[in-house]
């Protein structure tokens, strides 16, 4: 399977999170809302500007600036 950035899975699609790579306080607050590996996670939509886009993750929804979602990698879910 394919593995990208967060910030490259197209509106609507579903990918599993595989890793995340970010600054340890950002790591640790996002782990805390549920962003853990193997968990889906899907953008269901984009702000004007596209910064930051807002996703659903465990019935959720969490908005996460595009400099943080480059840094979670996810599998697209096919």
């Amino acid at each position: 399977m394919q593995t990208i950035p967060l910030s490259n899975l197209k509106l609507n699609s579903t990918g599993v999170i595989k890793e995340i790579n970010c600054k340890s306080n950002i790591k640790r607050r996002l782990l805390d809302l549920g962003l853990i590996p193997n968990t889906e996670i899907t953008p269901i939509m984009e702000s004007v500007s596209g910064d930051p886009m807002a996703y659903e993750v465990r019935n959720i929804i969490l908005a996460i600036r595009k400099e943080d979602a480059d840094k979670i990698l996810v599998e697209i879910k096919n």
